[in-house]
């Protein structure tokens, strides 16, 4: 299996020239009826020597906290720290390999953040504001030695929840605004998403990488305030908020459709399932509300797959050329 990231550095090395890297391309596209730049790749797993290295880091990593935790939980989670580190610079740095490369990034940032919470003698936003800044630092080191994609978006996840934490210190009261500070988040996260995206628009690089995670943070970020503050969350639902939902939904999917990604669509696929499935138990089908909601969504979505590419195309026609310089062409 090999990524954009390979044919780029065999053409680099002079193993591949550049045009027989595109006919390659073109030859694949061609076979899958879909250009790569619209595959939205991201590398996870490059065979079962990945899930088989996952599984031992792991056992690892839990052994090494439970040791250390037997003196203090501090001790563990450091212990976990190191130990992520050094089995990065083999497994990372020498093997390159995807999978084991992201759960060691995610352990390294989550044990940092976790032992500068345990040596605290409270739990305070003071202190979580602290965990979070060391966190971010930790994230920019690791990205520095490994330049693993994902490293940017827990990086700016530690930073997101450094500023919520440090807010919450210096003015307790904006707890009430958290909905509209996550909004606030997201927005900066996906500006951030897009601000790698656009430099590398044919996608053939790892900062396409590092865009979709970020794409995948700032998800969540967006979405779940928006259909929190609607009342999707409370159980209940009426008409007007289902034709908001589907509006909301149709925005998101447009926008989706506009910069090539579909974390936003995913993430707010539940919200949707949920207002709907609800709206048809007050109209008296409990039992079926849900498959109902699932069957029409489901299908629409497929729909949507299928002809992803001319769609996409029809909505770039809309948006200015100088917008759509800085978004993944239409092949």
């Amino acid at each position: 299996m090999y990524s954009e990231e390979d044919l780029a550095s065999a053409v680099a090395s002079g193993v591949l020239t550049d045009a027989a890297a595109e006919a390659f391309r073109t030859h694949v596209a061609q076979l899958r009826r879909t250009p790569a730049v619209d595959e939205e790749h991201f590398r996870l797993v490059t065979g079962f020597n990945d899930i088989f290295v996952v599984i031992a880091c792991v056992l690892l990593l839990v052994s090494l906290n439970g040791i250390g935790a037997a003196m203090a939980p501090w001790v563990g989670t450091a212990a976990v720290a190191m130990a992520s580190w050094m089995l990065a610079e083999f497994f990372t740095r020498k093997r390159r390999m995807a999978l084991p490369s992201i759960v060691l990034l995610l352990a390294f940032v989550g044990s940092v953040l976790a032992t500068i919470f345990f040596m605290l003698p409270q739990p305070s936003p003071a202190g979580f504001a602290a965990g979070s800044a060391i966190a971010a630092g930790a994230a920019w080191l690791h990205w520095r030695r490994f330049r693993v994609p994902i490293t940017v978006a827990a990086g700016a996840a530690a930073v997101v929840g450094c500023a919520f934490a440090a807010l919450l210190w210096v003015a307790p009261e904006a707890k009430e605004w958290l909905y509209v500070l996550s909004l606030i988040a997201g927005l900066a996260v996906i500006t951030l998403a897009m601000r790698w995206d656009a430099t590398d628009t044919l996608r053939q690089t790892r900062r396409s990488d590092v865009a979709f995670w970020l794409h995948l943070l700032a998800a969540p970020l967006l979405v779940h305030p928006i259909f929190t503050m609607l009342g999707v969350t409370t159980g209940t639902a009426t008409a007007g908020q289902a034709v908001v939902v589907v509006a909301l939904y149709v925005a998101i999917a447009l926008v989706s459709l506009a910069l090539d990604r579909r974390a936003l669509m995913v993430s707010a696929l539940t919200y949707v399932l949920f207002a709907f499935s609800a709206l048809l138990k007050q109209f008296g089908v409990v039992s079926l509300s849900f498959a109902l909601t699932a069957l029409a969504i489901g299908a629409a979505l497929l729909l949507l797959s299928a002809f992803w590419h001319p769609t996409r195309a029809v909505v770039l026609g809309y948006l200015p050329t100088l917008i759509q310089r800085r978004l993944a062409p239409f092949r």
